[in-house]
């Protein structure tokens, strides 16, 4: 395993978690509830948060993973940096107590774990191989089109449900796109072997940018529309979870099977555990992920008082 490949991928899920957090952070100190989760509300939302300093620190962050994550699959390859970034989940935690001053009560601690333990679990026994370093155009164009499908499949089924649901889909969603950013940024860098003239003249580096750009208005409508108990593991497992599928088909990096199967389920039992816990376990005063005199409950403006209400 290289080594540099793993501290890459562990600095740039610290940054990500980092980027969650101070993000979420900002949007708590917003109103917003159910219409938070609309594109239009979203976009004057970002607008005005642009000037809050937690979310400038939270994109600077972001930009930072975005970096990181690039220079690990410079030296490494998708199933080693992908799996690495599921530490976001640990780091979460560590990062949003420090943040929101409070700790998350004991079965968020147990849920997360469980879901972090479960998903390392899953992906070690699954051990993707190397595979190659691009993809060929038709199976991307092929790809392409499925996952554009499914974005649009998740973003529709959003539309129907309300806080903790709609929170976990848009985080879906944004994970999805993150994973397609991931293999987008692969096959940039595969391909920059070939020269930075080259590179800036062929597509893969257009789609990363559209892609990324897409992913994080989704990361957005996601953190909007509600708790990081919520969304967050939708965006990790998520994001996880699809580049490996991405890795095998696009890249070849082939899962193992056989006896290995076992622990592979054994991970998933653990994965679902962790969903179900995490959905019920709240602080006890709603959520660890909101500012003091602030309940988080299907949106950052889910505890304004009654007179802020009427």
């Amino acid at each position: 395993m290289n080594t540099l490949t793993v501290v890459l991928a562990l600095l740039a899920a610290l940054s990500n978690a980092a980027a969650s957090v101070l993000q979420r952070r900002a949007a708590a100190d917003e109103t917003g509830g159910e219409e938070g989760a609309r594109v239009r509300q979203a976009v004057r939302w970002l607008v005005h948060v642009l000037r809050r300093p937690y979310w400038l620190a939270g994109a600077a962050m972001l930009a930072l993973s975005t970096v990181l994550q690039a220079a690990a699959l410079a030296v490494g390859s998708l199933a080693l940096v992908q799996p690495l970034m599921a530490s976001e989940l640990l780091f979460t935690l560590a990062v949003g107590s420090l943040v929101f001053r409070r700790r998350p009560d004991g079965r968020t601690w147990a849920a997360f774990a469980s879901l972090a333990v479960g998903l390392s679990l899953f992906l070690g026994a699954a051990a993707p191989s190397e595979g190659r370093d691009t993809a060929e155009p038709e199976v991307w164009l092929a790809v392409g089109v499925a996952l554009l499908v499914l974005v649009t499949a998740v973003l529709m089924a959003s539309r129907l449900v309300r806080g903790a649901p709609r929170a976990g889909l848009l985080g879906l969603a944004s994970a999805v796109s993150f994973a397609a950013t991931a293999a987008l940024m692969k096959e940039s860098v595969g391909r920059l072997e070939r020269g930075v003239t080259v590179l800036l003249s062929d597509w893969p580096l257009y789609a990363t940018l559209a892609a990324g750009g897409l992913a994080f208005l989704l990361l957005q409508l996601a953190l909007l529309a509600g708790s990081l108990t919520a969304s967050q593991p939708a965006l990790t497992l998520g994001d996880a979870l699809t580049s490996v599928a991405l890795g095998w088909v696009l890249y070849q990096e082939y899962i193992g099977l056989g006896v290995r199967l076992l622990p592979e389920a054994v991970g998933v039992a653990l994965i679902g555990a962790g969903s179900i816990g995490l959905a019920a376990a709240t602080s006890a005063d709603g959520s660890w992920d909101s500012t003091p005199g602030r309940r988080c409950g299907s949106g950052p403006g889910a505890g304004r008082s009654a007179s802020q209400r009427s």
